[in-house]
């Protein structure tokens, strides 16, 4: 008998043996990552895991459709958010609990006919973690494991009437919440906090964020009450729709990359 394929990338629609019918060696599964954190007082908890799964949902449909065999599994929304310990509403994993779930979803996968791996990434606590998780995977299990963000990223800086967030614009600022008011704006509260770009570290040379060389501990707390680091104000949808397709592309892009990768 024929295993029923439903007319979905999603890997849990399938069932267990029309899974094993459809994919192959040549199968990527991509796992949206993101978070379950405060995002200041203008946007939803789930910003992070909102937008991993859109951006990771619609780069999937967009190489399926050129042949590439990539199937979107089920998020993974409580993650390493311990920077937000200190702010309501919360949920997160200690960083070893949140490595031995990837590797028992890694293990899972490697007893399917699927060998790839790859992580869609929403959050920036998570980022360390996920290079720690791909080896794990690669060495027990002996799969192709790969990470990236979910999106380009980046500080808006001041060019087209944006604000200049001085490349601090991390967490909840302009660029974050253009994108949910693209997604879902009806999420978003009407009155958006003020400007809140650390100064001080945005005029050192090595320390700061990002791809700085020099990292330093910090909770979001450390930069205010409102666990805003950047400058929303004037964030808009269509700004938003941009930012989201550059992420799509980049998304989609490296999976086409992933496709045809070899390690020699």
């Amino acid at each position: 008998m024929t295993a029923f394929v439903p007319a979905t990338r999603r890997w849990a629609d399938l069932s267990g043996p029309a899974l094993v019918e459809v994919t192959s060696d040549r199968s990527i599964a991509v796992i949206p990552i993101g978070a379950i954190e405060h995002h200041g007082p203008h946007l939803p908890l789930r910003t992070d895991a909102l937008v991993a799964q859109a951006v990771t949902a619609a780069a999937v449909e967009r190489v399926a459709a050129e042949g590439i065999d990539a199937w979107v599994l089920p998020p993974i929304e409580y993650a390493k958010s311990d920077e937000h310990h200190w702010a309501p509403g919360t949920l997160w994993l200690e960083g070893t609990t949140l490595l031995e779930q990837l590797v028992e979803i890694g293990r899972s996968i490697s007893l399917t006919p699927v060998r790839t791996v790859v992580f869609v990434n929403g959050h920036g606590g998570n980022v360390m973690l996920l290079g720690w998780a791909n080896r794990e995977l690669r060495r027990r299990f002996g799969l192709r494991t790969f990470s990236m963000p979910s999106g380009l990223g980046g500080a808006a800086d001041g060019t087209d009437g944006r604000p200049d967030e001085r490349g601090q614009g991390i967490h909840a600022g302009y660029v974050e919440t253009s994108v949910v008011m693209h997604l879902a704006p009806e999420l978003v509260a009407p009155e958006l906090p003020p400007r809140n770009v650390p100064e001080k570290i945005a005029a050192m040379r090595y320390i700061g964020f990002n791809r700085m060389p020099v990292m330093f501990g910090w909770t979001s707390d450390d930069f205010g009450p409102t666990g805003v680091i950047g400058d929303p104000t004037g964030a808009n949808a269509e700004d938003g729709g941009r930012f989201f397709e550059t992420g799509v592309d980049f998304v989609s892009d490296a999976l086409r990359e992933i496709d045809r990768f070899e390690f020699a």
